[in-house]
């Protein structure tokens, strides 16, 4: 009985086992293959509802107008840096181009200010009645000129320097003023001043510098004569000669004008000679010890029997002359004035060129010289007698100053 019952009990759950073991299995099945149609159903079948293809085109386009509205701002900000950059660089050029325009009128003022300056000192004949506006030149040439020195003058005038009518065409055609620059003496209306006042009757070919007359004397001459030159004349250029050397004022001026756009040039035959602390020579620099160890030698500067500088320069000397140091030779001393400063040296041999036969060579050569002397004269040796011949073998001729282009 209980054998029976036991075995009716048992077949259930036998049953029961083998039914759980088929459906688990099928089911596993059916959910794979339920997963697998669902999948491609879902994926390649049924299209994308309209809303939701309508928010991914939007976002899309979201997106692409998000990254040009970047691209076009980085484009904007490089050109606008561009701008700026543009516009600040515009802005340095006009600041250039007003400094320069103040530092001109600067210039102008104080030129000015000089010229009044010295048109009021009392005694002067340079001033009697010139309170008038300073004339325009091309080039003012003073030469350098003492009272003992009227047949160097008087040879001078009849050979390179024109006289009379000739002398003032000369200044209102061509712009080219020269004038013998001379002092006075220390005694007032001396019988040396009554000579001078003679011959300006005459030839009217000075100006009378504020200034007593000596050797020793001549860097504070040259300041002199570059400050009255200022005053009366606005010139390009100012150059200053002694009356013992021959010059070709066609070929001087030509070779100025090739300069005329430069704006602080200093023209002439550079040198450095040594600095001579004897006091027993010619040239002794009581100075000597301000240029170093002795055998020294001076800085690059223009020897004296010629030179030119622009107007800016003369100007400058003008305005400062009164601090302007003076060294025992005249030609140190103007270097010197320029040393710190930005000044263009123009080394031109033909401003030194020897007597014939070497002008004449470079003459015949067509290399015409500006000026010509002897060095070991400092001049032309024994000028008043040999400057004519000089100025027939190595002149440019008459007619080159009323025909050269400037």
């Amino acid at each position: 009985m209980e054998t029976r019952e036991a075995s009716k009990m048992q077949k259930p759950r036998g049953i029961g086992g083998a039914e759980r073991r088929v459906s688990s299995k099928w089911i596993f099945l059916f959910c794979l293959a339920s997963f697998g149609l669902g999948m491609l159903f879902t994926d390649r079948l049924w299209p994308i509802p309209d809303s939701n293809r309508k928010f991914f085109t939007q976002r899309r386009q979201e997106q692409e107008l998000h990254a040009v509205s970047e691209d076009c701002s980085t484009k904007t900000k490089l050109g606008h840096d561009n701008d700026i950059m543009g516009e600040v660089t515009k802005t340095h050029e006009a600041i250039r181009s007003l400094d320069k325009a103040i530092s001109s009128l600067e210039m102008e003022l104080a030129a000015t200010r000089s010229s009044h300056e010295l048109m009021g000192l009392d005694g002067s004949p340079t001033i009697a009645g010139s309170h008038r506006q300073r004339k325009k030149a091309f080039v003012v040439i003073g030469i350098n000129t003492a009272f003992s020195s009227r047949k160097r003058r008087d040879s001078v005038r009849e050979t390179w320097m024109p006289q009379g009518e000739k002398l003032r065409r000369l200044e209102r055609e061509n712009g080219i003023v020269i004038r013998f620059m001379i002092g006075h003496s220390a005694i007032s209306d001396s019988i040396l001043d009554r000579a001078i006042n003679s011959e300006e009757e005459q030839h009217n070919d000075f100006l009378r510098l504020d200034h007593v007359e000596g050797y020793h004397e001549l860097s504070a001459k040259t300041k002199i004569f570059f400050s009255t030159a200022v005053a009366q004349w606005d010139a390009e250029f100012y150059v200053k000669v002694d009356d013992d050397i021959h010059v070709n004022l066609g070929m001087l001026a030509a070779t100025l004008a090739r300069h005329r756009s430069k704006p602080r040039v200093y023209v002439g035959c550079m040198k450095s000679g040594p600095v001579l602390s004897n006091k027993n020579v010619k040239y002794h620099e009581p100075e000597y010890w301000k240029f170093g160890e002795e055998g020294n030698r001076y800085f690059r500067h223009a020897t004296g029997q010629i030179y030119a500088i622009s107007k800016d320069l003369a100007t400058f000397i003008s305005i400062n002359q009164p601090i302007l140091h003076k060294y025992a030779n005249e030609d140190v001393s103007l270097g010197s004035w320029f040393i710190g400063l930005e000044v263009e040296h123009i080394d031109d041999r033909n401003m030194c060129c020897g007597t014939p036969p070497d002008c004449e060579w470079k003459a015949q050569a067509g290399n015409v010289c500006i000026a010509s002397f002897d060095w070991s004269c400092s001049g032309i040796c024994k000028s008043v007698e040999r400057i004519k011949d000089v100025h027939k073998r190595c002149g440019e001729g008459d007619g080159s100053v009323w025909n050269s282009l400037f």
